[in-house]
């Protein structure tokens, strides 16, 4: 039965994928479809509802299009239009329907006016973008609410293929109770030279990701990258140099030795203690496991992205990265198990479960918020219930199975315990400190510079993910932000465990994850900032979206820079404590 599912998990997986477009032709007089997806309030791109929930003439037999698992959670619902569409056909003008307003239809339409609603179509994967209607003012000063009736559809092809599509609205009717609307649509085929691969360049904003700015900041970043790896390099390899040259000393005069053994301070002094088993061993293991995975997905995910153009593609960004999760979960389970093992951990399965768990549920918790709301509201955006239960499939049949076996791995491949020195039975006092080495201040600067290096990146993607057709196709740049990102965090998280080790503090595990975890908490006072200061967004539906996607956004920058600066300051630590002798 176990074996069963995991093959009807994996069917799904192949199913979403297989639901992406593919490359379509087309012959003389073949029928083109044209699909009607969403319409909501421009400045609100969350807040999206069902094309028809605006009173226009609906197809009794309009067909649902299944675009992928992807597709669905990015909250699509792309609906066959029935309009006829002939491939190298012109239609000059003909009727789609006679649209009777009444009161209830003119409120409506009025409500979508005063709120700036647009809607969004499809042809062959190309999206198309228009407006309902506008208000102007009429002579006597009233506001008279118009719609558009027309539908203009101007489509470039390339033998057999569509290239463009491009929608002009025609022919403002006021709206008038009792009045008829004749909704009309025509349509214009226009030969062009552009290739396929190309087709989708119209869409890309290259002024926008490509100026000067962008370029600057990237080069900024990359040369923070190498001034503080020089100066943790110089001010810390000096340090210990001068720290080894002193362990190093065998025949000192007996007035040198005890020099040394009153001026000796700092991190040799916790050299019994610092190897310690932290607080929370199970759920560091967990977060540290998971972050472990977080970075390796994301890494996949965006060389996936740079090389399948996947924002071509509706949803398969989202798709890529729910099935990369669940087959890089053996990592999770690897890291969490040979930590939690080398530090002597006893209730793996806690262990284990915590690692499999913790994210996806903060993320299911969040969801089931912001679901509830977009039910509430009546928006597409809400995730139906039968892609919620394949969501849960991919993780109890991929997902977990993986983690515990990465957990198992673990714990016989790398649990063995190999600290260069040996735990002291009592624990050595940790004296009083001066304010700006407690570990809260040390966790709390520690994002800065992380924060700092991404900075103009969150622009970007905030950009992107907020706006309307403003398509993030600039992975290579993020993966080289990704890079400096991960250099920085490790070398700031070094710097900042070896001043709280140097005043013989040995609670070093949970501080050097939350100092690089910090990066996040910079990353949401920044989304606060955005949201008050770039967008126009308002409601209680996209304003819990905004804040709910973000929330889980930074839960996972929080978790992976935490991850990346603890296993970079472990190293640090075996690697100086490695060299001096140890009681």
């Amino acid at each position: 039965m176990f074996f069963a599912c995991q093959f009807l998990t994996i069917f799904i997986i192949c199913s979403c994928f297989l639901a992406c477009p593919i490359l379509a032709k087309y012959q003389e007089n073949d029928s083109v479809t044209l699909w009607v997806n969403k319409a909501g309030p421009y400045v609100n791109p969350q807040e999206t509802y069902s094309y028809y929930s605006l009173p226009y003439c609906r197809s009794a037999d309009g067909d649902h299009k299944w675009g992928g698992l992807g597709e669905v959670l990015g909250g699509n619902d792309l609906i066959d239009s029935r309009i006829d569409i002939k491939f190298k056909r012109d239609v000059e003008k003909r009727s789609i329907c006679e649209l009777k307003l009444d009161a209830s239809k003119i409120a409506r339409f009025k409500y979508a006016i005063d709120n700036s609603y647009w809607f969004e179509f499809f042809m062959d994967d190309l999206p198309i973008w228009g407006f309902v209607g506008y208000v102007y003012p009429d002579r006597v000063g009233d506001n008279k609410h118009v719609v558009y009736t027309h539908k203009m559809i101007q489509i470039q092809y390339n033998r057999d293929q569509i290239i463009s599509v491009n929608l002009s609205l025609e022919i403002e009717k006021p709206l008038e109770e009792g009045r008829a609307l004749d909704m009309t649509y025509s349509v214009k085929w226009f030969p062009t030279n552009i290739s396929y691969e190309q087709r989708f360049n119209v869409y890309l904003h290259y002024y926008f990701f490509e100026n000067e700015i962008h370029w600057f900041s990237v080069f900024n970043s990359i040369m923070m990258v190498i001034f503080l790896t020089g100066l943790v390099s110089m001010i810390l390899m000096r340090t210990l140099r001068n720290d080894y040259a002193k362990y190093a000393r065998e025949n000192d005069d007996m007035e040198t030795l005890e020099r040394d053994v009153i001026e000796e301070s700092g991190w040799k002094l916790v050299h019994g203690d610092v190897f310690r088993p932290p607080q929370n061993l199970a759920l560091l293991s967990a977060v540290v496991g998971t972050g472990a995975q977080l970075a390796t997905l994301v890494l996949l995910v965006i060389l996936s992205a740079y090389f399948g153009k996947m924002y071509m593609r509706r949803g398969a960004i989202i798709t890529t990265f729910i099935v990369c999760y669940a087959l890089t979960s053996f990592i999770s389970g690897y890291v969490s198990g040979g930590l939690y093992s080398r530090n002597a951990g006893e209730n793996w399965m806690k262990s284990m479960v915590l690692t499999a768990s913790l994210f996806p549920f903060l993320c299911f918790g969040i969801g089931f918020i912001l679901n509830t709301i977009a039910i509430f509201y009546g928006s597409i955006a809400a995730i139906p219930l039968g892609t919620i239960v394949v969501v849960f499939v991919i993780w109890a049949f991929i997902s977990l199975p993986l983690s515990l076996l990465g957990t198992v791995v673990g714990r016989n491949w790398s649990g063995t315990p190999n600290n260069p020195c040996r735990v002291k039975n009592i624990p050595r006092p940790i004296p009083e400190k001066k304010w700006y080495l407690r570990p809260s201040v040390i966790s709390l600067v520690g994002g800065l510079l992380p924060f700092a290096s991404i900075f103009i990146e969150m622009y970007y993607i905030f950009a992107s993910f907020w706006t309307y057709m403003v398509h993030y196709y600039v992975y290579g740049f993020l993966l080289l932000v990704f890079i400096v990102l991960i250099i920085v965090t490790v070398c700031v998280t070094i710097v900042g465990t070896y001043y709280l080790l140097n005043s013989e503090n040995y609670h070093w595990q949970w501080t050097s994850f939350f100092s690089a975890a910090s990066t996040a908490l910079y990353v949401y006072l920044y989304a606060i900032y955005y949201y008050h200061a770039k967008t126009s967004m308002s409601g209680l539906l996209q304003t819990s979206f905004y804040f709910g996607y973000t929330l889980m956004f930074c839960l996972g920058v929080g978790i992976l820079c935490g991850a990346v600066g603890y296993l970079g300051s472990n190293l640090f630590i075996r690697r100086i404590f490695g060299n001096i002798k140890c009681d």
